[in-house]
């Protein structure tokens, strides 16, 4: 099983393996100290896991500054022991636990994939990359130490390699942006809507930034 610990308001990110429970006292040993709340999400696919087993697993929990407990299993005699002990068990497939998972690494790495429309006032920034999947409206801030994958409209106001790299892009299905940065060269969104609707990117050229269609390579 993969277990996940976090703090969202200390950005703390824990993720690590349990496949043998006899160890568990000193992996949980490290936990005790960290500031809290914290959540805990135990990820297992394709294993069954017995209440006596996550009676033992939560015991720990309990003891270290948990404050949210979730299961999610594509098993169904994991979820039903989970909900024997009054854990919120929720059961998905496969693919989902793996996604959610890639979700969490990704998030370790400094990467961020944020999903929904960034409204108008709201910002978003990522120590890596930034992925949106949705629009980032007029007066919207997004900005990242490296690229910026736009996947709906950027209409707003986006900055990539804000920590200096000037190899960095900014990509997106419609961009049409009030303004674009990358690293300290800045550039004013064009006045005029783009004819096209296809995926461009921003990158710097000759200490300008120009925006190309962004074209996919396919490989025969």
């Amino acid at each position: 099983m993969e277990i996940v610990l976090e703090n969202t308001k200390s950005k703390y990110l824990e993720i690590f393996s349990l496949s043998d429970l006899d160890n568990v006292h000193e992996i949980f040993k490290r936990f005790a100290s960290i500031e809290g709340p914290l959540e805990a999400k135990i990820f297992a696919v394709n294993e069954s896991i017995s209440s006596h087993k996550l009676l033992k697993l939560k015991y720990h929990f309990d003891k270290t500054n948990i404050y949210c407990l979730c299961i999610y299993s594509n098993n169904r005699d994991t979820i039903l022991s989970g909900k024997s002990l009054k854990i919120d068990s929720v059961f998905i497939n496969e693919q989902g636990i793996k996604n959610k998972l890639l979700l969490f690494n990704s998030k370790k790495k400094g990467d961020i994939l944020h999903s929904g429309t960034v409204r108008s006032g709201e910002r978003i920034s990522s120590n890596g990359n930034l992925c949106i999947i949705g629009d980032v409206n007029p007066g919207a801030i997004v900005s990242a130490k490296k690229n910026i994958y736009v996947w709906g409209k950027l209409l707003g106001v986006a900055f990539a390699g804000k920590s200096g790299n000037k190899n960095t892009s900014i990509a997106s299905l419609y961009l049409n942006p009030l303004q674009l940065r990358i690293a300290n060269v800045i550039a004013i969104g064009p006045k005029d809507k783009p004819k096209n609707y296809y995926p461009e990117i921003a990158v710097i050229d000759k200490q300008m930034i120009i925006i190309k269609p962004h074209l996919m390579e396919s490989k025969n």
